[in-house]
């Protein structure tokens, strides 16, 4: 079965959702788990801007890290930098780069119209992907309360 999961990871609050997915997939498989936060930035005519700086960066790396160890997971993880424009072909080469079996990663929903404009990155990745890609579902408030 799954082997070598890449979990990508952003600030959303979907990031607990993917990682909880993540772990429990690695439990039940025995796979080892790589985390991948893509820090964004974005082109201007003058410059490229940063639209994360490096400390929020590792925040979100090292928790789901933490996260993930606590959980007894075997996990190793990473932040690179990419353009807005690159995040898919990012995480779809560090996925193919580190031989995953499964890549799992958090749909953002949008609009129709936000959607054909801009496309989701993980619809993108879907696309490119030569591994396994799952969607985590967001957070149900209700389950949480318990």
């Amino acid at each position: 079965m799954f082997q070598r999961i890449l979990v990508a990871v952003d600030p959303s609050p979907a990031r607990h959702s993917v990682i909880r997915l993540a772990g429990d997939m690695a439990r039940l498989t025995g796979a080892r788990v790589s985390v991948l936060h893509v820090a964004p930035s974005t082109a201007t005519l003058a410059a490229v801007v940063s639209l994360e700086d490096d400390v929020e960066a590792k925040a979100v790396l090292d928790e789901a890290l933490t996260s993930l160890r606590d959980a007894g997971v075997e996990a190793e993880g990473t932040v690179v930098n990419a353009l807005t424009t690159q995040i898919a072909t990012t995480i779809s080469s560090a996925a193919e780069e580190w031989q995953a079996d499964l890549l799992i990663l958090s749909p953002h929903h949008r609009g129709s119209l936000e959607a054909l404009v801009n496309p989701r990155v993980s619809d993108a990745v879907a696309h490119r992907s030569r591994a396994a890609v799952l969607l985590a579902p967001p957070e149900d408030a209700s389950a949480t309360q318990h």
